[in-house]
């Protein structure tokens, strides 16, 4: 059996590891247009501030693609998928053979129809080289900087130039920073302790043109603030890189698979945040871009590939993140917008503590949890096992909150796992 991943992040080191659970003699080739062995994509803000160096950012050992019997093929970027023949083009006029096809090849960057985002000092802030661009121009004196979205990326971008000691503008048309994920009262939190660290925010605004001849100099905003920069840093976020599904698989936003990972087309599969995955919360199909999740699914397909009877049972949109010594969790649905859900709050703006859980019929459906974050995993548990916390619901927000909130028999039912 020929097996073929196109990728080589989470979602494909899950589906080479779930391949050699089932098959371990078939053939795997792994094709990335990157250069470098698998790495952890959120480590690149940890690289750039000088956090991390690059020997710990690999997301599997040196040994992986020897262990694993894989020929990588690093550098290389597909052109095109030949379904019918069976068979992956590359641009060097190369093809590689396949029995099953992964398509894993993640997001690929948002970009504002704004001209002038050519100009050089522009830059994204997905891939292992754009931080490596960015540490350049900064070594080089470069030090202002703008940050086009204040999303997870745009703030991790903001926060290691910061660190850097580069002046940093963070825009952001939304009413607050991380929208997806906060809402207002813990955004203005978190707004006020990266303020504090000297990065500044305009929000409710964007960028509508960028200055400069041949490298960029400034940007001009759409309240007609004009800010001086070096440096502009495109991060509103990624859409699912699917070009090369497009016109012969199914595909929504990202490309649509069924429980076992595999799309509208026999022995073909997508994992990770190319692909709509079963989201928990909401019940249906939907893009996940999360590492964890992408490594489940990749797993999930690569034993489904190999010919074991696998499903994938569901993941939800879940952050853990932190900026300085401020932590967070987030996860499902953290700013309902209609009157059958409950909410519960607990908040402290003096210490930068939030807590806020949200209901729908006394389930469990999201919640943000700032600063004090122990106990998270009880609370995903309730989500994902769609437990009614009617029992304990006046319990939820306090602090320390686990097992011995639970009924009695209900708490020794949880810790002797499930066994009377």
């Amino acid at each position: 059996m020929d097996y073929v991943i196109i990728g080589n992040s989470a979602a494909a080191v899950g589906a080479v590891e779930g391949i050699r659970q089932v098959d371990r003699e078939g053939r795997i080739t792994v094709i990335s247009d990157e250069p470098y062995h698998t790495y952890s994509r959120p480590l690149i803000s940890y690289w750039l501030a000088g956090k991390v160096t690059a020997d710990k950012m690999i997301y599997r050992d040196e040994k992986f693609y020897e262990t694993n019997n894989v020929q990588p093929l690093l550098g290389k970027r597909v052109c095109e998928i030949n379904f019918e023949g069976r068979k992956v083009r590359l641009e060097d006029g190369s093809a590689v053979s396949y029995d099953r096809l992964l398509i894993a090849t993640g997001g690929k960057p948002i970009v504002p129809p704004v001209a002038g985002l050519d100009k050089k000092g522009v830059y994204s802030f997905i891939k292992f080289d754009d931080v490596k661009a960015i540490k350049s121009a900064v070594a080089a004196g470069k030090r202002k900087a703008v940050v086009i979205g204040a999303g997870l990326i745009g703030l991790k971008a903001a926060e290691a130039l910061n660190r850097l000691g580069a002046d940093v503008n963070v825009v952001e048309l939304a009413n607050r920073i991380l929208p997806a994920i906060l809402d207002e009262e813990a955004g203005q939190m978190v707004q006020g302790y990266l303020e504090e660290a000297g990065i500044k925010f305009s929000l409710n605004n964007t960028v509508t043109e960028v200055s400069g001849d041949n490298a960029v100099s400034g940007v001009t905003l759409k309240d007609g603030t004009f800010a001086e920069c070096e440096m502009l840093i495109v991060a509103i976020g990624v859409n699912p890189n699917i070009g090369l599904a497009e016109g012969s698989l199914s595909v929504n936003r990202g490309i649509l698979v069924n429980e076992k990972m595999e799309t509208s087309l026999p022995g073909i599969y997508a994992a990770g945040d190319v692909s709509e995955g079963f989201d928990v919360v909401y019940g249906t199909n939907r893009v996940l871009p999360l590492l964890p999740n992408a490594y489940l699914q990749g797993e999930t397909a690569g034993r489904s590939m190999a010919g074991a009877e696998t499903v994938f049972d569901g993941g939800l949109a879940m952050n853990a993140i932190g900026f300085g010594d401020l932590p967070m969790l987030t996860a499902g649905i953290v700013k309902p917008d209609t009157e059958e859900f409950e909410v519960l709050v607990d908040s402290a703006p003096e210490t930068r503590t939030y807590r806020k859980i949200v209901l729908k019929d006394n389930r469990i459906m999201g919640y943000i949890l700032l600063n004090k974050i122990d106990r998270a995993g009880i609370l995903t548990g309730l989500i994902r096992e769609k437990a009614d916390v009617t029992p304990f619901k006046d319990r939820l927000l306090k602090y320390g909150f686990g097992y011995i909130d639970f009924p009695e028999s209900e708490r020794k039912s949880r810790l002797s796992g499930g066994v009377a």
